[in-house]
């Protein structure tokens, strides 16, 4: 598999509508040489179609591991085995509360659940600015931090649902060049 013998990253891809801008990092990544495993929750999946992000970096996407195409029939370990860099965006406030709080009820958190602890694990949140704020996601956010995982933003400006504040996920070139340093790419 052409994925094992390049820097890998696994992209989560959560239900927000920043989903558009996974797109972007996935596209960049790639033309860097990077190999881009992406696994959607079901959310990210009716936003955007699995087909867009296999075109985009040549490999399929997943949604589920239980799928008749699933590329392994233990694909959250083997996605965790060639994860150089584990990488949520957009992150949504389901995401965040499943990855604090241990949960294995998808690819995603299953595969964060069995990444090795020397992988580097970031996560860029998205969401309205209330949703931000509620107390319940920002005590995530502070055990993610606590597990090791790098919490990327959000940044403020006017977000999706009408409502300027923080919750915009940070800029793909954002997410690129903080992939770029931690994969050790020039």
């Amino acid at each position: 598999m052409v994925y094992r013998d390049k820097k890998c990253v696994v992209l989560g891809v959560s239900g927000s509508v920043a989903v558009y801008k996974a797109c972007d990092v996935a596209s960049k990544l790639t033309q860097m040489g990077v190999a881009v495993r992406t696994v959607l929750t079901e959310s990210a999946a009716k936003l955007v179609a699995p087909q867009l992000f296999r075109a985009i970096t040549g490999i399929p996407a997943s949604v589920t591991e239980f799928a008749d195409d699933a590329e392994s029939p233990m694909l959250h370990i083997d996605l965790a085995q060639t994860a150089d860099l584990f990488l949520v965006a957009p992150a949504s406030a389901s995401t965040l509360g499943r990855l604090a709080n241990g949960l294995a009820d998808d690819l995603l958190s299953t595969a964060a659940l069995v990444m090795d602890a020397r992988t580097p694990k970031a996560i860029a949140p998205a969401m309205n600015p209330n949703m931000w704020a509620a107390p319940a996601v920002r005590a995530n956010v502070e055990k993610l931090r606590g597990y090791g995982y790098e919490i990327l933003g959000p940044d403020a400006g006017w977000t999706a649902c009408g409502v300027p504040g923080s919750g915009r996920l940070v800029e793909p070139a954002t997410l690129v060049s903080f992939a770029r340093a931690k994969l050790g790419l020039s």
